[in-house]
């Protein structure tokens, strides 16, 4: 590690190999809270290289607990979080609009760090249990189309690094991992970055991970197409700025995404969107992350007709029934 850091003061980038072996070393408890520490304070003060990230990211999943979901070719719908603009579960309402459409959904998530409720969060609410036995997970899939890992059961390495994360209380490398680290190695991708540098770190990475994907990042910084502003999408065949209005959609007031001060309160939130009884402003949101979602997975399909499907979902009935089904199989 010594040799490491040294390195790494002096300005140099590791290559894929030297990271992954790196992590690996950290995960196997071979390093202290200090060094560790040292090594994820030089990666807040320059970005890290996609290359880097790529053997960060192997060797995490070198110890995962595996998941066999490649039949379905899904996608994960997910944001790096870290926004501070605490939403309601935006991203996961789209997971179910999108299953409701028909599309096989693997949701990767955790607990809420810097919101009132995170993924993990509103999906406990509704009495689900969480599991990381692979044929409850298909029976699932092939039940409602959507299934829910909770990031703890799945990435036994990040343990080992807990503590120290814990006492530096910032956001650090490990969470720039976190949506790279789906167990079940999703075939499409739509992730949610808080700011355009990160936006072009991911696509890069994504690119080279040979996946269909979308990256989105609204211009005022929310991890989520949030309708408030502006937004950039990048995909694996275009990049493009859009206005709520290109889209058909009215321009919302932050205030109108706040997810309340509690897991109940967004539990309830969530629920009134999936049951088409949400606000506008919520609703919107929703059917535009879907949307994008849908077109990472069908590239020839024009952004109006995603919307337009994800709209169905919603509004037949059926994103609110794939949510019941779920629930009801993974009590």
């Amino acid at each position: 590690m010594k040799e490491i850091l040294t390195r790494l003061f002096n300005h140099e980038v590791l290559t894929e190999e030297e990271a992954c072996r790196l992590m690996q070393h950290i995960t196997a408890g071979q390093y202290n809270d200090a060094q560790i520490a040292s090594l994820l304070t030089v990666y807040q003060m320059r970005s890290v290289s996609v290359d880097e990230l790529l053997g960060f990211r192997t060797a995490l999943l070198s110890t995962r607990v595996p998941v066999d979901l490649d039949d379905y070719r899904p996608i994960d719908i997910v944001g790096t979080g870290g926004d501070n603009k605490n939403t309601f579960n935006i991203s996961t309402c789209a997971c179910f609009v999108v299953a409701g459409a028909g599309y096989p959904v693997a949701k990767h998530g955790n607990y809420g760090a810097t919101s009132i409720s995170g993924a993990s969060n509103v999906i406990e609410q509704h009495g689900v249990r969480f599991t990381n036995d692979q044929e409850r997970l298909k029976r699932s899939m092939d039940a409602c189309n959507m299934v829910y890992m909770h990031a703890p059961l799945f990435n036994p390495a990040m343990k080992t690094v807990g503590p120290t994360r814990k006492a530096l209380q910032v956001r650090t490398l490990f969470n720039l991992l976190g949506p790279l680290v789906n167990p079940c190695h999703p075939a499409y991708q739509l992730l949610g970055v808080a700011n355009l540098a990160q936006m072009r770190l991911y696509a890069n990475t994504l690119k080279r991970l040979g996946i269909g994907f979308a990256v989105v990042n609204n211009l005022d910084g929310y991890d989520e197409i949030s309708l408030t502003d502006d937004f950039k999408i990048t995909t694996h065949l275009y990049e493009s700025i859009y206005t709520p209005g290109d889209m058909g959609f009215a321009r919302v007031r932050q205030e109108e995404l706040r997810g309340g001060d509690s897991p109940q309160a967004a539990a309830q939130i969530f629920d009134n969107v999936l049951q088409n009884r949400g606000t506008q402003a919520q609703t919107d949101c929703v059917l535009i992350n879907a949307a994008f979602a849908i077109q990472a997975i069908e590239s020839g399909k024009s952004i109006r007709a995603c919307i337009d499907i994800a709209r169905t979902s919603l509004e037949s009935g059926k994103a609110w029934q794939t949510l019941q089904k779920f629930v009801d199989i993974n009590q």
